[in-house]
């Protein structure tokens, strides 16, 4: 899915008791809407676009988990009838990144610690996939793509102060980048897929690890598909996704910071 010009205004947290949490969620994506003016009707912007738009606020932490999507809402943000709104919706809803609640409408994911171990042990699966495929056939263009977003990784990781939801992007799209040199639509399309709810996960379970360590991970990693050596490219990639999760904290349950967070924006 193309990405529209437009992303979806942040959606500021509110610190009010749980009796206004309702109001103040609703409250919030409305002055978003009302805050995009006139230039919120994108021209001729589709639902698929739309859905884009806000799969990329949702991983990149301006919609965090429980976040409810209006469609009133929505539809003055993207200039567009409530129906393309249901559509971009039901498309995020199938791709697990938001949930339709009977009575209450979407709302952005909160996984389970179930689920997020289910989403990294199925990534490991298909990651394993794309390793194998890139060692057998990746081109030197292919290489020096990945080298440049590492080169980037390390740009955006540089200042320790910077924004850690564009680190954490970077480092995803580092994955569904290898995916897509392989050239097969599908696998990539799952890698994605899987990646941006490993973003919701990593909100709602905080990592502990240094985003430098994962960035290291992923140029070795590159370093022995170089070599063709390909079972030790697959068990580096396996080692590097067990490590991401083993880095989140997801014994210890939600944390109530992050609770509190999500109160705020429930409706």
């Amino acid at each position: 899915m193309s990405r529209t010009k437009r992303s979806l205004p942040p959606v500021p947290p509110e610190d009010k008791p749980d009796s206004a949490a309702p109001a103040a969620a609703g409250e919030a994506l409305d002055e978003s809407a009302d805050g995009a003016g006139q230039g919120a009707a994108v021209r001729g912007v589709s639902a698929e676009e739309i859905a884009q738009d806000i799969a990329t606020a949702i991983v990149e932490k301006r919609l965090p988990p429980g976040t409810r999507l209006r469609e009133e809402a929505l539809g003055k943000v993207y200039g567009v009838s409530r129906t393309k709104i249901r559509a971009a919706l039901l498309t995020l809803s199938r791709d697990k990144l938001i949930q339709i609640v009977p009575d209450r409408g979407a709302v952005v994911s909160k996984p389970s610690v179930q689920e997020a171990r289910e989403v990294f042990a199925v990534r490991r699966v298909l990651e394993a996939e794309v390793v194998r495929l890139f060692v057998a056939q990746a081109r030197p263009r292919d290489f020096e793509r990945l080298e440049q977003h590492i080169h980037i990784e390390r740009t955006t990781l540089e200042p320790r102060t910077s924004v850690g939801s564009a680190r954490e992007k970077l480092l995803g799209d580092f994955h569904v980048a290898m995916a897509e040199c392989t050239g097969n639509v599908t696998l990539t399309e799952l890698v994605r897929e899987m990646v941006a709810r490993s973003s919701l996960i990593a909100m709602l379970y905080p990592s502990s690890n240094d985003p430098h360590c994962s960035s290291d991970e992923h140029e070795q990693l590159l370093r022995v598909c170089r070599r063709g050596d390909t079972a030790a490219a697959v068990a580096c990639m396996s080692d590097h996704l067990q490590r991401v999760e083993a880095s989140l904290r997801l014994d210890a349950g939600i944390p109530e910071r992050q609770l509190d967070l999500v109160k705020a924006l429930l409706s």
